[in-house]
């Protein structure tokens, strides 16, 4: 039991909003579910979340002591109500989330709590028993992948530790393969092919660059892809990234000269198309160890996918995407 007196300077508000600014780790939902309870109570009696607070009140609040605490990454679990995943497949050792564009992968700078994926990925993991944060005295379930904020796709999530050191050690190794899905403008010249370069990364401006040539503190990037279909002036392309650098895919089909539906970053938007970020998903991930692979062996070979991509159905209706298993 904790409780708060209302300051001069926080008077005026209603008791739901002032416990939202107060307790950032604590959800809406579960606060309104607390109301509900008695278990928030304010001068002693039930608290109605649209009161409004008159300095000297008290509010006395009967929940887990977690929820007072200062929000970081490592609690922002806490934030979350009800957690909201996709979820590809799982076991007792990994997860495999098909992430929606427009999320972050990891909180930015202390902000986000309880939005970002790995928010979620904890939440869910907590509510079904499969994680102790108060009996992990090191470890926390967590990605062996990133996707950027507006590309959405397949993210890799481990359950354990030994899961999280197998799985990057795979991905380092380059024992898996990644397929994107992505609308270009034009068409390709082949419509199949390799893209070969150099790309070169700017920290401050956020963006790489891709060369002919090496120069100094650039990187090779491969880029395999094949033309699907194309339809008014648009092309739905599948890429496979033999090598894995920043925006690769993004700056190397601009640099081709198809740059990316809705990607302002590397290409021009089109005010036809009312789409702001790229039209850009990692739609299918296929295991392929080459070496021992110990609690992980049983995905060897496998593949897996997601189920739709939201704009193949908008620019490719007729087009549809061959599953696998």
């Amino acid at each position: 039991m904790k409780e708060l007196t209302v300051g001069k300077n926080d008077a005026g508000q209603r008791v739901d909003r002032y416990l939202a600014k107060t307790l950032p780790l604590l959800p809406a939902s579960l606060c309104q579910k607390y109301l509900r309870l008695k278990r928030i109570k304010l001068n002693g009696k039930r608290a109605e979340r649209d009161a409004r607070l008159q300095e000297g009140d008290v509010l006395t609040l009967y929940i887990n002591d977690a929820f007072f605490e200062t929000p970081r990454p490592e609690n922002a679990y806490l934030a979350v109500g009800t957690p909201r995943l996709n979820v590809v497949y799982e076991d007792d050792q990994i997860l495999l989330v098909d992430k929606k564009p427009g999320q972050a992968v990891h909180p930015h700078d202390g902000a986000e709590y309880g939005k970002t994926l790995i928010d979620h990925i904890q939440a869910y993991l907590l509510a079904k028993g499969e994680w102790d944060p108060k009996a992990e005295r090191s470890f926390a379930p967590a990605l062996c992948n990133r996707i950027d904020r507006n590309t959405g796709g397949i993210v890799i999530a481990a359950k354990t530790a030994e899961a999280l050191r197998i799985m990057n050690q795979k991905i380092k190794d380059r024992e898996m393969e990644k397929q994107y899905l992505c609308v270009v403008h034009g068409t390709p010249k082949p419509r199949e092919g390799r893209l070969e370069g150099f790309i070169f990364k700017d920290a401050v401006k956020n963006r790489v660059f891709v060369t002919k040539t090496s120069q100094p503190g650039s990187k090779t990037a491969v880029t395999l892809y094949r033309t699907l279909a194309s339809r008014n002036g648009l092309s739905l392309v599948e890429c496979e990234l033999i090598t894995g650098r920043t925006h690769q895919i993004r700056a190397m089909m601009a640099w081709a000269g198809t740059p990316l539906l809705g990607d302002g970053k590397y290409g021009k938007l089109d005010k036809r198309y009312q789409r702001n970020y790229q039209a850009l998903y990692s739609y299918r991930l296929r295991f392929c160890f080459t070496t021992d692979a110990g609690c992980l062996s049983h995905l060897n070979g496998r593949s897996f996918q997601v189920r739709e991509v939201d704009f193949v159905q908008e620019y490719f209706p007729d087009y549809k995407i061959s599953q696998t298993s």
